[in-house]
């Protein structure tokens, strides 16, 4: 048995079992999922929120992207090394209570600032939460199986975008037809800010579901000359990433405008149904809910399972390789609001765009994973999304509400709006992980070789 095939072998024994390791997943992408719900609920409350606070289409996308992304990429950077050297599972409890917290306390904001400075509060919750549950998943699986499984975690982002949509929109129907409501201790309260306390204090009951997670044995550790764990500081987790910066800055940038057209879709898409083809929210929000429940979830379960394919065959390229597809078939979202008047073609391309989008977006955070050991993958989680989030979670909701304001000044317009910064991100991404192929092949070969001279 060859070092690496004898380090494998001693890695699977050491996990908990395969049933149990799936149901880690289950409830990490139940939070992410309840996560994604407190993010993007606000995307169904545009036309309430501009009414009520009086503020343009640019100011809602800094509340729906650099509002959260501002605290939510800086803390992500402390919390990923905490996740490397601290209880995993603590950090994420802290992280839900925080989040549904300050998602609640939106249902009180009086002003654009004292709306935007909640949202920063959502983002320091939400920021510890994916550097934490990677490292964690990635104690629970293999290699071969990693691809599958943080592509079931990513769903999260299109289960709880689905399940914002979805019910979201149902709320704000029923909402708008009482224009006020009188709840305890709050009082007589404008119908859209309910919304924000029915789906953020279900979050502290959640918190209770992260204890029954065990927190695994670390594997694929770093060790000294004496055989024994390594302690790195932050300077030398700072020097493994220096050692593969290539593919770390491939990766995020890719998924940087991967990012873009996913959040700028999620952002603006009920509102582009709603202005331009007279649909209410409740029936914009059923119809995304579908296509993103049935075609991103599709879509990233589909890259996990060829990106794991491929690795089982060989091919240490393999999640890159599945991130060129998924560049290639984005481009579908290009036509989308632009060149479609008939709803049902643009119906059908926004899935095939969809499907496309979604297939990078778990095995991308997955191909870190595999490539770097045990003490850094916090800390390069929380790197990765913090370049990720500061470009796609900024730009992506900001750049469609900035063309309509500033190129086009027309409301009506957001589906060209949508369709520059869809299509723009497609053809960013693809050259981005061409350009980064080769590079991702050799790391991954220096870490297989690192983890068999251990």
């Amino acid at each position: 048995m060859s070092p690496a095939s004898a380090t494998s072998a001693s890695a699977n024994q050491s996990r908990p079992s395969l049933a149990y390791a799936w149901y880690v997943v289950i409830v990490l992408t139940g939070l992410y999922m309840l996560s994604f719900v407190d993010r993007t609920i606000l995307g169904l409350l545009v036309g309430s929120i501009k009414r009520d606070l009086g503020i343009s289409d640019t100011r809602i996308g800094l509340l729906q992207g650099l509002s959260f992304a501002l605290f939510y990429t800086v803390m992500g950077l402390p919390l990923g090394r905490l996740a490397d050297t601290r209880s995993r599972r603590n950090l994420i409890a802290a992280g839900v209570v925080v989040w549904s917290l300050f998602t609640s306390a939106c249902s009180i904001a009086k002003s654009f600032w004292s709306l935007f400075f909640t949202r920063i509060g959502v983002g320091i919750g939400e920021a510890g939460l994916s550097p934490a549950a990677y490292s964690l998943i990635s104690d629970y699986f293999p290699p071969d199986k990693l691809g599958v499984a943080i592509s079931v975690y990513y769903m999260g982002v299109f289960l709880g975008s689905s399940l914002a949509l979805l019910v979201g929109g149902v709320v704000v129907d029923m909402m708008s037809r009482v224009h006020t409501v009188t709840l305890p201790l709050l009082g007589t309260i404008a119908s859209w800010r309910v919304t924000f306390l029915v789906v953020g204090l279900p979050g502290l009951a959640c918190a209770l579901l992260v204890y029954t997670i065990r927190e695994p044995l670390r594997l694929n550790m770093l060790r000294n000359a004496q055989g024994e764990k390594a302690q790195l500081s932050f300077g030398q987790a700072l020097a493994q990433m220096g050692m593969r910066w290539q593919s770390v800055a491939g990766i995020s940038l890719g998924m940087v405008f991967q990012s873009m057209a996913n959040y700028a879709l999620v952002s603006w898409a009920p509102t582009y149904f709603v202005r331009v083809h007279g649909w209410t929210p409740g029936q914009s929000g059923k119809a995304l809910a579908a296509i993103l429940l049935l075609a991103g979830c599709g879509g990233m379960y589909t890259g996990g399972r060829l990106s794991d394919r491929w690795q089982r065959k060989g091919l240490d390229e393999a999640p890159m390789r599945v991130m060129v597809l998924g560049a290639i078939g984005t481009i579908f979202l290009l036509p989308v609001g632009t060149l479609l008047s008939d709803v049902r073609w643009t119906l059908a391309f926004l899935f095939a765009g969809v499907f496309a989008l979604a297939l990078p977006m778990g095995i991308s955070a997955s191909a870190l994973q595999r490539i770097f050991p045990n003490q850094v993958r916090g800390v390069v989680s929380a790197l990765y999304l913090f370049v990720l989030n500061i470009g796609g979670l900024s730009l992506g909701p900001l750049l469609p509400g900035v063309f309509n304001d500033y190129l086009f000044h027309n409301g009506k317009m957001i589906g060209y709006s949508l369709s520059i910064t869809m299509g723009g991100a497609a053809v960013l991404m693809l050259i981005t992980f061409l350009l980064s192929y080769r590079h991702y092949r050799a790391h991954y070969q220096m870490m297989v070789e690192t983890t068999a001279a251990a």
